[in-house]
């Protein structure tokens, strides 16, 4: 009979096995096992940090998954300041920087040219070779302590290969969001019916910011790392130490290059003018380094900047074209948004001929008139936005724009909720835009991932009168489908099959699928996390649903709204009839003992030191039982900060016990 592996022995074999595979796949590119051998590393590893806290290392590679809920960022001071650089438009301007450095250290000077990433900066420290601060830039003195989200990027280690590194050091790296991931999640905020991010940039520094590591994780973040520092510096040049922190396990972009002269570094920057599009993630320049440490201490440094670096920036893609007209495209959630239509004009490689124009503000601050000369640019943004206007070449003619004040699909009064920049169109059942958009919603990847149905199929549904609502897809019959034309036997069948194999959809993407406003794939999962089932869900009050992590007043008046009108409540009724999932299914976590047997809890607030999550598999995992709401039978309410006044005082007329997140801990592990 085998013995059983010694539990701290184990937990240590596979964060190693699991650095080491992390290093391997993000480094090198090279997989030594398959994602499912991986996978069960991980899971084990997950098993054993669960059953044994205490042995869980601070750098596991678990972290990477998020969880970890943050109140505020404390304030932590950079031992090193992260200064700006001075910017430059022109060769001329280089060429002078060129001569002051030589003046100061002679004409023995070589350069590093790297790409200028359109990021946010980041510090990292690292002790004996383990990870143990992010901070953000802040002010270059002071920034925000961002540790448990930092965990979160794949492309920082936890723990730093090899053995010749200095015991305290310090990498400067940019962090972003690659340009892909960038578009899918403008793309799931559009479905979800948020405001889209204007750029790459802003989503990296939202995403760095949110309380809820998780949320982070699922971003994919990236990083750039580019800077190395340290009281015992053993390099001798800032490229010796970019090739030594790759190897280290830092991801450093392969576009940096070391120049002998000026000139090669104006060559660097004319070839990569055109290059820089092909890369995953926004440039906007490039930055210029002295490559000795010795001649850059020579050089120092002024209040602001030092004075061995320089970014050149490249000037913003800008054309100039002709405003045609506006036209208004309306959205899933009613959302009427104008869109320029100019004449066709190249611009960053690519021939553009429309451009967004935001709102009816947007229109109104530049004043845009139909046939006027626009300015028309594509920076950070993936969509090109108009600027500004040329009044100089404005016709005699140009017709001023009046934004429309009823919808262009139907005709119904447009509305604007107050401190919103958009028009609505309310007539969400009968406005052909808003409904064909809302089915191609429901049948989407994320949502019910139906198979055999399109956005073609769904036009065709709709037009010939089968569909109107999600409920009548799964009304469809046969008979009715192969009458349709192009439709032959085999996809009619795909279509019935695709439907009835959708049902097996777990509840979160099922509420997901609705098209509720603000209510995207990870709200929808914190709901269906938090409420048993949609019975719980849609009669949660104000208190309960802001009560729920991430789910803010914006997010609960929509969901209240929703629920209260009644083609949604007959809709669901329809949809649980089909056999569609409304319950959550949670796997049963693995019995750590007995002790909350027959103990009943609801969690609310936001906690410290673990997450809702978390709190509910410990309870679980002791015998006890998780419900939404209060009543005289509860034994207990666990309370966080932030908590809905209504539960508080509920629980306190019943006479429930109220716990706080350390005297529950205290219970179980007492």
């Amino acid at each position: 009979m085998a013995l059983e592996k010694d539990p701290a022995a184990e937990i240590q074999e596979l964060t190693h096995r699991i650095n080491y595979l992390n290093f391997q796949y993000y480094q090198n590119s090279v997989s030594e096992v398959t994602d499912y051998e991986f996978d069960m590393m991980l899971e084990r590893l997950q098993q054993l940090e669960q059953q044994h806290p205490e042995l869980r290392q601070s750098n596991s590679p678990t972290m990477r998954v998020g969880g970890t809920i943050t109140k505020s960022f404390k304030t932590v001071y950079h031992k090193y300041p992260m200064l700006s650089l001075s910017n430059t438009y022109s060769e001329e301007d280089l060429r002078e920087f060129d001569k002051r450095v030589r003046k100061v250290v002679g004409d023995e000077v070589e350069y590093v040219c790297e790409q200028k990433f359109d990021g946010v900066a980041i510090s990292l420290t690292y002790e004996n070779g383990s990870f143990v601060q992010g901070a953000t830039r802040g002010d270059g003195t002071r920034g925000d302590d961002i540790t448990a989200n930092v965990r979160t990027i794949r492309d920082i280690p936890l723990q730093v290969h090899g053995q010749d590194f200095p015991d305290l050091f310090e990498v400067r790296g940019e962090v972003f969001l690659p340009l892909q991931v960038f578009e899918q999640l403008n793309v799931e905020r559009e479905e979800a019916g948020e405001q889209l991010l204007a750029n790459p940039r802003n989503a990296a520094s939202g995403t760095l910011k949110q309380q809820d590591s998780a949320i982070v994780a699922s971003r994919r973040l990236g990083c750039f790392s580019y800077g190395f520092m340290s009281s015992s510096n053993p390099f001798d040049t800032h490229s010796e130490s970019l090739q030594a922190i790759q190897k280290w396990g830092f991801k450093v972009s392969d576009t940096w290059r070391k120049c002998t002269s000026i000139d090669k570094v104006l060559e660097y920057i004319t070839e990569w003018e055109g290059k820089r599009h092909e890369l995953p993630i926004a440039t906007d320049g490039v930055v210029v380094k002295v490559n000795s440490y010795a001649l850059q201490e020579e050089l120092g440094y002024t209040s602001k900047s030092p004075r061995w670096a320089i970014a050149y920036k490249y000037p913003a893609m800008s054309a100039v074209s002709r405003l045609l007209e506006i036209r208004y495209q309306v959205g899933r959630t009613g959302a009427v948004t104008p869109v320029a239509h100019m004449e066709p004009v190249l611009l960053a490689g690519t021939v553009v001929k429309r451009a967004s124009v935001h709102n009816a503000n947007e229109i109104q601050r530049l004043d845009l008139r139909l046939g006027d000369i626009v300015f028309v640019e594509k920076g950070g943004e993936i969509i090109p936005k108009i600027t500004g206007v040329d009044f100089s070449q404005r016709p005699a003619d140009a017709i001023p724009i009046e934004y429309p004040t009823h919808c262009p699909a139907c005709g119904t009064l447009l509305i604007r909720a107050e401190g919103e920049a958009n028009f609505y169109c309310p007539n969400d059942e009968g406005c052909a835009p808003q409904i064909q958009a809302k089915l191609e919603h429901f049948i989407s990847r994320k949502a019910m991932n139906i198979e055999g149905i399109g956005p073609e199929t769904i036009e065709q549904l709709y037009r010939t009168g089968l569909v109107r609502n999600a409920a009548d897809l799964y009304d469809l019959r046969f008979e009715q489908l192969i009458e349709l034309e192009r439709m032959g036997e085999k996809s009619v069948n795909n279509i019935l099959e695709g439907l009835q194999k959708s049902k097996e959809a777990p509840f979160d993407r099922v509420l997901f699928a609705l098209g509720i406003r603000f209510v995207g794939s990870t709200v929808a999962k914190k709901l269906a996390e938090h409420f048993p089932d949609i019975e719980a869900l849609r009669s949660a009050i104000y208190e309960e649903l802001i009560a729920v992590n991430e789910i803010g007043d914006r997010i609960a008046q929509s969901l209240l709204q929703y629920f209260s009108e009644p083609e949604h409540q007959q809709l669901i009724e329809r949809l649980k009839a089909a056999g569609l999932n409304f319950k959550f299914e949670s796997t049963a976590p693995e019995m750590e003992s007995d002790r909350l047997t027959g103990k009943t809890f609801v969690i609310s607030g936001v906690f410290e030191s673990v997450s809702r999550d978390e709190l509910q598999r410990i309870i679980t995992s002791h015998g006890g039982k998780v419900v939404s709401s209060i009543s005289a039978k509860l034994s207990y309410l666990v309370a966080g900060d932030k908590m809905g006044p209504s539960k508080l005082e509920k629980a306190t007329k019943l006479g429930i016990t109220i716990l706080s997140e350390d005297q529950f801990l205290e219970m179980v592990n007492s």
